[in-house]
């Protein structure tokens, strides 16, 4: 992942890396509900916080594009910002989607 850079991508890439490993966390303990036959429900209820919890990787993630790749490709112009743009379109439109 290219992230900004300098300290301020480290962190972002940390923020990240955190937040991947609580969804696994999540996705380790929602197995384990199925396993032992939890409640429907109440795995219902952990998938859809693990969704949103990588819909928030997501958004950090976009936010990070948008500030990194998207302003260098506005700084560039022509096509490579048309392309740039249009890919995040792409990106925000199949976040919105899913």
């Amino acid at each position: 992942m290219r992230t900004t850079p300098g300290a301020d991508g480290e962190i972002v890439a940390r923020q990240v890396v955190n937040r991947l490993r609580r969804v696994e966390g999540q996705v380790r303990g929602i197995t384990r509900m199925v396993e032992q036959d939890a409640y429907c429900i109440d795995v219902l209820t952990q998938v859809s916080a693990a969704s949103r919890a990588l819909q928030g990787v997501a958004l950090i993630l976009l936010d990070d594009h948008m500030h990194h790749c998207l302003a260098e490709a506005a700084r560039a112009g022509g096509a490579i910002q048309a392309d740039k743009v249009r890919e995040a379109s792409k990106a925000i439109a199949r976040l919105v989607q899913s």
